[in-house]
């Protein structure tokens, strides 16, 4: 399949997705040797997740599917340009490549602009607007340290 193909596929899961009712206006789909092995739609709404956006539900979907937690090999084909939660959650997962079709610009003119996110990532945490402080008891560290010392620990 093209890349146009695949890119229809995923602008379809977010039509059906709007048509229906179920969420926001945002389809997702991860590609595997030309298959098909995951796909989201956005259910922020439905599920009363903010996490249940398009491609990490598509990305959910294909580690399942791989049983494994990285994306190594993959495309990811969404219908919009990622948010920064789902940038993160696509440098985790380490795809070969996304590709979008509607842009985070064309997102914000209809509702849904995560400018204001990339705006407080930026500021220090003491001006953000949700209070972000540390709280740190004496053994803050032992996770951390177990973890640096086990052989059981799987890497990523």
């Amino acid at each position: 399949m093209s890349n146009e193909n695949l890119m229809n596929q995923a602008i379809q899961l977010a039509q059906q997705n709007v048509v229906s009712g179920h969420g926001g206006p945002f389809g997702a789909i991860v590609v595997k040797d030309g298959k098909i092995i995951g796909s989201g739609v956005n259910e922020v709404t439905s599920s009363c997740d903010p996490t249940a956006h398009a491609e990490v539900q598509a990305i959910r979907e294909a580690c399942k599917h791989l049983n494994d937690f990285q994306l190594n090999g993959c495309v990811i084909y969404t219908s919009c340009e990622p948010c920064p939660m789902c940038i993160g959650a696509i440098y985790w997962a380490r795809p070969d490549a996304v590709y979008y079709a509607c842009t985070k610009e064309e997102a914000a003119i209809i509702g849904f602009d995560d400018q204001f996110i990339y705006e407080q990532i930026a500021l220090p945490m003491e001006d953000r607007s949700i209070i972000m402080s540390q709280i740190y008891p004496p053994k803050s560290k032992l996770p951390f340290e177990t973890w640096s010392t086990s052989v059981q620990k799987i890497e990523y």
